[in-house]
């Protein structure tokens, strides 16, 4: 079952991972071994969750890369799925 409106990963890590501990996103992304930038562009819905990102927030937060991957499988898809209507595709049967 899709979820509905699913929230970008970036608000997730912000409300569950950053405020609940008192951290700075600079401490954060110091802490990443990423530049305070490109946490920025992820909490602020600009930028996804790569696969190495994941890794880190994985490591740093103790959680599984894949959940954050997931997440963020999740939110491209819904973003996708509201363009459906937009998408020149045929359907396409056997002959």
């Amino acid at each position: 079952m899709k979820m509905h409106n699913p929230p970008h990963p970036g608000e997730v890590l912000r409300t569950l991972c950053l405020e609940p501990l008192g951290l700075t996103v600079t401490e954060t992304a110091r802490a990443l071994g990423v530049s305070r930038k490109t946490l920025s562009a992820i909490l602020n819905g600009r930028a996804g969750i790569s696969p190495e990102m994941a890794v880190r927030l994985s490591i740093a937060f103790d959680t599984s890369a894949e959940s954050w991957l997931n997440q963020q499988a999740l939110f491209d898809l819904w973003e996708a799925e509201k363009k459906r209507g937009r998408l020149k595709v045929k359907k396409l049967s056997a002959a």
